[in-house]
């Protein structure tokens, strides 16, 4: 059940409206930055499809009490759990990655759309990005300095009032907030599920231990 709850939670953050939307947006050929996060949601959906199995295998060996089944039960909970543990400290050292990199690809195409040298079918391509994101997130602009954005993309800014538009959350800010939440569930959802496979480890040897003694007499 743990597994599946787990599992449940990763494909959500994988196919949420908001962070789907951003992470499918393409810029002349350059697709946005998306492999650390998606890397992060990938472990989550393999550490719950795996633990749904790993469950099934040490249900089965506590129903038979096998001492074999159990066993593995064990093995494969501490790989699990060292694996979970190193991608854990790697996405901690890591975890502004993704909102540094989709901060940059936001400002590539908002300097592609403000650039007068270009030409008005690739300035048409940077706007369609931008307008996803301000529409997504509703914001406008990479910045304090960029407060008068709303004048300047006033048909591609959120769609509220004149005032709204041009004093709107500038996106740098929308961009950490959201990948930010995202991460944060990330690591309460990897940390139920270490806890979870201590209890397991725990239960599964004495279990384990307490089949062995039996079995003496």
């Amino acid at each position: 059940m743990a597994g599946g709850v787990i599992l449940g939670v990763a494909l959500w953050l994988r196919h949420d409206n908001d962070t789907k939307s951003l992470l499918d947006l393409k810029l002349e050929g350059d697709e946005a930055p998306n492999t650390f996060y998606i890397i992060r949601v990938y472990i989550l959906i393999a550490v719950g499809a795996v633990m749904m199995f790993v469950g099934f295998l040490g249900c089965y060996g506590a129903i038979q009490e096998s001492q074999c089944l159990l066993g593995t039960f064990f093995a494969c909970l501490v790989i699990l759990f060292a694996c979970e543990v190193a991608a854990g400290i790697w996405g901690f050292i890591n975890k502004d990655q993704i909102s540094k990199e989709m901060i940059k690809f936001y400002d590539t195409a908002y300097d592609r759309a403000t650039l007068d040298t270009l030409v008005q079918e690739e300035k048409k391509g940077a706007k369609e990005v931008l307008k996803v994101f301000h529409e997504t997130l509703q914001c406008c602009g990479k910045g304090a300095a960029t407060a008068f954005v709303g004048m300047v993309f006033s048909d591609i800014c959120p769609k509220t009032s004149v005032q709204d538009v041009i004093t709107n959350v500038n996106c740098h800010d929308r961009i950490r907030e959201l990948f930010s939440t995202k991460l944060y569930l990330i690591g309460i959802a990897a940390l139920i599920v270490a806890v979870i496979m201590i209890f397991e480890m725990i239960f599964s040897m004495v279990l384990c231990c307490g089949i062995r003694n039996n079995s003496v007499y």
